[in-house]
């Protein structure tokens, strides 16, 4: 990148990258929020999507220590807050397993990752391995896939109500709940962005963050599409429909 841009221009930038490279084009999303998914399938989905899930306050913990800034600090520790609860029973992990309790999976074999992909755990480390690694501001942008997740979470949630007569609204209470606070999120996260990438250099590392974050999300679909849906092949040691009905 060779001229600094406005804050606008690189806001531009980054949803630019976000309507290339989200995963809302990718196909098995597609088939998921089209009803075009069978219950297996969709068990397969929720399964790895815990796995996601359960280390998503681990990640913003991550974060959290990588923030000189106690405002900033304040800030992005209610992501945590609201992620775990304050107490047993109300954490999003909790409501996610909602869903993997209705879809017939043992809560703890679900709680214990068994059967999850392992590219599922390959692309969910990576990420965990960025934000502890890279720069505050990388690590922060990383998260600004925020910006789009109302939009899909909303259409996600009205296919697979309309389309799958296995789910139900109280099943889905983890998305329900995200709604509440995702563009809250998102806008702390763009306005830091905005005031720590100042420089040709910082913008391009906050692009490519979002790249990744990107990457990261689109090969966990990848890994399912190709284990689940085409050619169908669940590798060893990965939850198996087939094996479950033996």
């Amino acid at each position: 990148m060779a001229r600094i841009l406005s804050p606008a221009d690189l806001e531009a930038e980054l949803r630019q990258v976000a309507a290339r490279r989200y995963y809302h084009l990718h196909p098995f999303h597609r088939l998921l929020s089209a009803g075009r998914l069978d219950r297996a399938q969709v068990t397969a989905w929720a399964l790895n999507r815990t796995y996601y899930q359960a280390m998503i306050p681990v990640k913003d913990a991550l974060v959290l220590s990588r923030l000189a800034d106690p405002a900033d600090r304040r800030s992005w520790r209610r992501r945590i807050v609201e992620q775990d609860g304050e107490g047993e029973g109300e954490s999003g992990l909790d409501r996610w397993l909602r869903l993997t309790d209705g879809l017939g999976l043992d809560r703890a074999k679900v709680l214990a990752f068994e059967g999850v992909l392992p590219a599922t755990r390959f692309a969910v480390d990576a990420y965990l391995q960025f934000v502890r690694e890279r720069t505050p501001l990388e690590a922060v942008a990383s998260s600004l896939t925020e910006l789009f997740s109302a939009t899909v979470v909303s259409e996600r949630m009205s296919g697979m109500l309309a389309s799958y007569d296995f789910i139900a609204r109280r099943t889905l209470a983890y998305f329900d709940e995200r709604l509440a606070r995702v563009n809250r999120d998102a806008d702390f996260a763009l306005a830091y962005v905005k005031t720590h990438a100042v420089t040709a250099e910082t913008q391009a590392l906050a692009i490519a963050a979002m790249r990744f974050k990107c990457d990261v999300l689109w090969s966990q679909l990848d890994a399912l599409h190709f284990a689940y849906v085409d050619p169908k092949l669940p590798p060893p040691g990965a939850w198996n429909p087939d094996e479950e009905t033996r």
